[in-house]
């Protein structure tokens, strides 16, 4: 079978991975889905997919089958596509919390049985930048995890790992561009504050963030020495430092984590 890809879901995430893939593949071999059409056919008008209007027909010609729907409503959405699930398929799942093995049982109740890859991405891979892990069951195959692989690498870094550590992942790299563009948002209003006009602030705050992300990757130092390497003694930075400490900043960065982990693990079926 030709390495083809259905969608069904096409919302921030699902988009953002059909962006991905699209970039990778030929656009025609990617069908999407979705009950909001009018989505559909505007993702399909920029990447040049398939907008698909028979969700059983998009998954019977389809070699990798992407569940990218929430994790209350996957179970109905796999007994929905289940009649179309026949031949050699592999099922990818981004459902936040829903494991390899409960994918497999909602599998098995509608008496199918498929190789099961599982996903957690985040949203800048819609622009290139993003970051997507990748856990597998054993009866995939090496040369599925290179295909999907090499179709998800134009969003970002692909990076396998053990199924056990991605709950624990997703707040810090998928929850977490939400909280980024807040620290973004309140760098900016900070700079209008000063006198900034608020394009400048904006593109300043977003440009320092990239660049600091850069040099924690490039440089492989621990963030605690780069940030002591910023901070002169008697300096203005020490004293944004200290004013952030004061505001309980570091601490309420690792709860927001903490708890999304926490609401993570619970999404799960």
């Amino acid at each position: 079978m030709e390495k083809t890809f259905a969608f069904i879901g096409a919302g921030n995430m699902g988009g953002a991975i059909v962006e991905a893939v699209c970039r990778a593949v030929d656009p025609k071999a990617v069908a999407v889905y979705d009950m909001d059409i009018e989505k559909v056919k505007a993702l399909a008008e920029k990447t040049g997919c398939t907008a698909a209007s028979d969700v059983l027909k998009a998954v019977a010609g389809a070699r990798y089958v992407f569940l990218c729907v929430k994790p209350k409503i996957e179970k109905l959405a796999v007994a929905e596509i289940a009649p179309a699930l026949k031949g050699d398929k592999v099922i990818v799942s981004i459902a936040a919390g829903t494991t390899i093995e409960s994918i497999r049982a909602m599998l098995s109740e509608n008496g199918v049985s498929l190789p099961v890859v599982r996903l957690m991405p985040n949203t800048p891979v819609a622009v290139g930048k993003g970051l997507i892990l990748m856990a597998k069951a054993p009866d995939v195959s090496d040369a599925d995890i290179s295909a999907l692989r090499e179709a998800l690498a134009p969003g970002g870094m692909v990076e396998p790992v053990d199924e056990s550590l991605i709950d624990a992942a997703t707040p810090v790299f998928s929850c977490s561009p939400a909280y980024v563009y807040m620290f973004i948002e309140a760098l900016a209003d900070g700079g209008v504050m000063a006198g900034l006009p608020r394009d400048k602030a904006q593109l300043f705050a977003a440009q320092a963030v990239l660049g600091s992300a850069s040099m924690v990757l490039e440089t492989g130092k621990h963030p605690g020495e780069l940030k002591d390497a910023v901070c002169s003694p008697g300096g203005s930075t020490i004293v944004g430092v200290e004013a952030l400490e004061k505001a309980g900043f570091r601490g309420a960065v690792a709860s927001a984590v903490y708890e999304a982990y926490v609401k993570t693990a619970s999404l799960g079926t």
